[in-house]
């Protein structure tokens, strides 16, 4: 029985810890636009992110004004990791300045220095307050 609960824990580590990491970098980025500081939010996004937006500040305007609830975020709760079609997807519950809560989901991929966000799509349905 103890070997079971220990192969249990040994299989559940690795999840648990690239959950830890995805949040680390959901959370570094929110940090950075928090700071206004869109160099260090861009370095953040998957190359193929970066490539779309060229340059740190075409980033930080595209995000400023399609995603206001992540430029100025409030408090940030991580949600469900869930795979969908061979994809990481993390759900997070974001409150914006007026304290609505907005839910938005981010594709992670990893690079060769950690987790990346490759996508970011709001969710139709917001909830009243935080």
């Amino acid at each position: 029985m103890r070997y079971a609960v220990f192969a249990l824990a040994v299989m559940a580590a690795p999840a648990f810890a690239q959950e830890v990491e995805i949040a680390e970098t959901i959370n570094g980025q929110m940090e950075a636009f928090r700071g206004q500081d869109v160099v260090g939010a861009f370095a953040y996004a998957s190359p193929l992110i970066q490539g779309i937006f060229g340059t740190p500040e075409n980033f930080g305007k595209m995000v400023e004004q399609g995603y206001p609830m992540v430029w100025n975020p409030g408090p940030v709760q991580m949600m469900e990791l869930r795979t969908v079609a061979g994809a990481l997807w993390q759900r997070v519950r974001v409150a914006d300045a007026m304290g609505r809560g907005w839910y938005l989901d981010y594709r992670m991929i990893e690079g060769p220095k950690g987790w990346l966000i490759d996508a970011v799509q709001l969710l139709p349905m917001q909830d009243l307050g935080a």
